[in-house]
């Protein structure tokens, strides 16, 4: 049970922060180069002596730092019911870390950040990798004195993320949770991706990426995210929630002279999506971060996939959702019978597709605990 002081304020939380870091400069896989990169992150609860009782928990590719409430920032996150006291991810007892990725827009160095010469980068950002993440990650490791993770985590792109770092740096890291995310990205996955990003492009306000001081490409990341929606939601829920209705009084049977006049429920609701996103996120971090997604795959220059994730003898975690058709069950399955651990896939049920993983992440932080010895 929540405790609460007699005004209503939460007195359970748990000590944490908003910081900033400077991790020096970085040379990408691909033979790009930053100066200075700064990531964001936020932490709860307290490391001990030791450096041994870190959490690694890694975002999705809108997501950001604020997983959980703390006390410096109240407000729910998107795993709050995972990381806290007395939850499967107890801040009374880990440190909890959290950080933005390179090239996002949620406070680390990504294409709206302003390169040496006072611009900001644009179109001159370079391309990033999941391993540039892990890097960058590394020397903030590094610096909170950090020598080796308990668990890395995550879902989705995080999730992906916390596969790399087990795969990368396996000396680095004692266990990994991975929900709703592969080993490397499918071609259905690169071809949704690649339709977003042709969609921001294509919007003459883009400017090749170079759109800041005057208008923003926002009906391109509109239409981006409509796209990536529809793969987040199963048909079955849009069927149930929406169907064929129309929006309140809007009729979207056209007219003789070809108008639509109205829309139906489903595309207000798309409408809606887009709208939230256009107004919280640069369009060049996410090319940045959707380009990084689609290079995802830690079999490449490690002879294939078995062989990769032979690199990784530590504790596993593998959840899917049950109607995900963006990541498919099967393909956790694939993931689990490769890691040396032999994880069972921990199944979440749930209407909502890929989002089951934000939303119904609950019924699997039993056994992600017990897997991985939180």
């Amino acid at each position: 049970m929540t405790a609460v002081d007699v005004r209503g304020t939460r007195t359970d939380l748990p000590a944490g922060g908003f910081h900033r870091l400077c991790v020096g400069p970085l040379d990408t896989e691909t033979g790009g180069h930053l100066p200075a990169v700064e990531l964001a992150y936020e932490t709860w609860g307290t490391l001990n002596a030791e450096g041994t009782n870190a959490v690694l928990v890694l975002h999705a590719l809108t997501g950001d730092t604020h997983v959980a409430a703390h006390r410096q920032d109240p407000r729910t996150g998107w795993w709050d019911e995972l990381v806290g006291p007395g939850r499967a991810v107890d801040t009374d007892r880990w440190f909890v870390v959290a950080p933005n990725m390179v090239g996002g827009c949620s406070g680390s160095t990504g294409p709206a950040s302003p390169a040496p010469d006072g611009r900001p980068w644009g179109s001159r950002f370079p391309f990033i990798t999941l391993r540039d993440a892990v890097e960058a990650e590394a020397r903030l490791a590094d610096h909170l004195g950090i020598a080796r993770w308990h668990a890395a985590i995550g879902g989705s792109m995080g999730g992906a993320r916390a596969l790399e770092w087990a795969v990368s740096r396996p000396d680095r890291v004692a266990g990994v949770g991975v929900l709703a995310s592969t080993a490397h990205s499918s071609a259905e996955q690169i071809a949704f991706a690649q339709s977003q990003a042709q969609a921001i492009r294509l919007d003459p306000q883009f400017r090749g990426g170079d759109y800041y001081g005057g208008p923003q490409p926002e009906a391109g990341l509109g239409i981006a995210r409509r796209i990536a929606h529809i793969t987040y939601r199963s048909a079955e829920e849009l069927a149930v929630r929406f169907g064929r209705r129309h929006q309140g009084e809007e009729d979207p049977f056209g007219t003789a002279a070809g108008e639509r006049l109205g829309r139906y429920q489903v595309e207000s609701y798309l409408d809606h999506q887009a709208s939230k996103l256009v107004g919280r996120f640069d369009a060049n971090a996410y090319l940045t971060l959707t380009e990084a997604l689609m290079s995802h795959d830690v079999s490449r220059g490690r002879g294939g996939v078995a062989e990769a994730l032979r690199r990784f003898t530590g504790r596993a975690f593998v959840a899917a959702v049950e109607t995900d058709r963006l990541y498919l069950p099967a393909e956790s399955h694939e993931l689990a019978a490769l890691l040396p651990a032999r994880p069972q896939v921990h199944m979440i049920d749930s209407p909502l597709g890929h989002d089951g993983f934000l939303v119904h992440y609950g019924q699997v932080a039993e056994q992600l605990r017990q897997d991985l010895a939180l």
